[in-house]
C-alpha cells in the first residue's frame, strides 16, 4: 500500500466548559474495527520506539497526551507525522514501515489495531521488509 493510503483523521471533539470528550467508533471514524488497543508511556527521553511493519495489520496511532512523531516510510517514500493533540490521530495501513521519536516528558501514545496480537505480522527487519515489498508487486 502507498504512503498516501496513510493519512490523519481528526476524531469528533465535543466542547464543554468542564472538559472535553472525543470519541473513536470503528468502522466510522477509523477504517476498520477495533480488536486491540494498547498504549506506550514513560518513554525516556531520546528513547525511539517501533521500527517494525505489519503484514496485515491497520492501526490508527493518537497522542493523548505530551507529543511525539510518527515517521511512515512505504519503502519509496517517508512523511513524519507530529502528534501533540487527542482528537487527531493517524491510519497506518498495512505494510508501512512505521518509527516513533521525539517524545515529550509525560508523553502517552495509544494505538488502535484490527487485530489481537500475532508476532507472525511483524516485520522486524529493513532489508526484510523491503524484501517483502518487492514480493508484493
Amino acid at each position: 500500500m502507498p504512503l498516501s493510503d496513510c493519512r490523519q483523521i481528526e476524531l469528533p471533539k465535543i466542547a464543554d466548559q468542564r472538559g472535553n470528550l472525543t470519541f473513536v467508533e470503528g468502522g466510522n471514524h477509523i477504517p476498520f474495527d477495533i480488536k486491540r488497543v494498547y498504549y506506550l508511556y514513560d518513554v525516556p527521553g531520546g528513547s525511539d520506539r517501533g521500527a517494525h511493519a505489519h503484514k496485515n495489520l491497520h492501526q490508527f496511532v493518537i497522542c493523548m497526551s505530551g507529543s511525539f512523531d510518527l515517521l511512515l516510510n512505504d519503502g519509496s517514500a517517508e512523511r513524519r507525522f507530529h502528534l501533540n493533540r487527542s482528537y487527531y490521530g493517524i491510519y497506518v495501513c498495512p505494510m508501512m514501515w512505521r518509527y516513533l521519536d521525539n517524545f515529550s516528558s509525560g508523553a502517552v501514545c495509544m494505538v488502535m489495531a484490527s487485530a489481537v496480537y500475532d508476532e507472525n505480522d511483524y516485520i522486524r527487519d529493513w532489508d526484510a521488509y523491503v524484501d517483502a515489498l518487492k514480493q508484493d508487486v
